[in-house]
């Protein structure tokens, strides 16, 4: 077993002289050995020296890579001794790795982390929105439905939407973290808009952002929380993504098939 001071050197080989952005494409490679468990919390990074070698970089794209994962929160430096890898509770910021995102499971766990925090926010806001952000919302998804349907605005618009009811929860941190949220999920609105007849993709996708914004009007929490749930599962589905269904869900799907029969 590694101990928490000795140095582990096993981060892939890999040479990127012909790559484009190197800084970031190692920050992505140490982000894969950390979230993979090839360097553990407590764990040293290699040298830079050591690293520079491995990967065919220079000192200094190895100097700017560990400079972006410690803003990030992931490793510290302890003077004298080298750079430590921090355990998730340590870590005082929160990043998402948009490479890692090309995995169809990582894919899933973030739709399963939209639908825990923006099922829960859309019912909150359905109970504290006010007038204004009624107004702030419907203003979005004007946009999302008029002229910019077809184009990139209208993207913008959707994660819009989605931030402003964040906000009408009367909560900054739910807030902040589904804006930083929206911000990750923007490659996987163009992924389905290229995967999917756009047409169909934007009647379907507006037609669910009005259900939501109509329970925010009517100030139903319960059917907020199902219309944002029910967009959610369908923008996963659209990027072939199935996500399961809650227990409580599915115990109601099942009392309503026997109903049925």
């Amino acid at each position: 077993m590694t101990s928490k001071v000795e140095t582990v050197v096993s981060v892939r080989s890999r040479n990127f002289v012909h790559s484009e952005n190197l800084p970031q494409k190692v920050v992505s490679l140490l982000y894969g050995d950390i979230d993979s468990g090839v360097l553990a919390p407590g764990n040293r990074l290699p040298t830079e020296q050591q690293l520079a070698a491995r990967l065919g970089v220079s000192r200094n794209v190895i100097r700017e890579a560990i400079a972006q994962l410690r803003a990030d929160g992931i490793v510290e430096a302890r003077q004298g001794i080298g750079v430590f890898v921090l355990a998730p509770e340590q870590r005082a910021a929160i990043r998402i790795d948009r490479a890692a995102l090309q995995d169809a499971g990582n894919m899933e766990r973030l739709f399963e982390l939209r639908s825990v925090l923006e099922t829960e926010a859309a019912a909150l806001a359905a109970i504290r929105r006010s007038p204004d952000q009624l107004a702030a919302i419907k203003a979005h998804l004007d946009r999302m439905s008029g002229e910019e349907r077809w184009e990139d605005g209208s993207i913008d618009a959707d994660l819009a939407f989605h931030r402003e009811i964040a906000k009408a929860t009367d909560n900054t941190y739910i807030h902040t973290f589904i804006s930083f949220v929206c911000e990750q999920i923007r490659q996987t609105i163009y992924y389905a808009r290229k995967i999917n007849p756009l047409h169909d993709l934007v009647t379907v996708n507006v037609g669910e952002h009005v259900r939501i914004y109509d329970a925010l009007v009517a100030g139903d929490p319960k059917a907020a929380a199902h219309a944002m749930r029910h967009h959610i599962h369908g923008a996963a589905e659209r990027v072939g993504v199935k996500l399961g269904e809650y227990p409580r869900e599915a115990e109601t799907a099942a009392k309503r098939k026997k109903a049925a029969t």
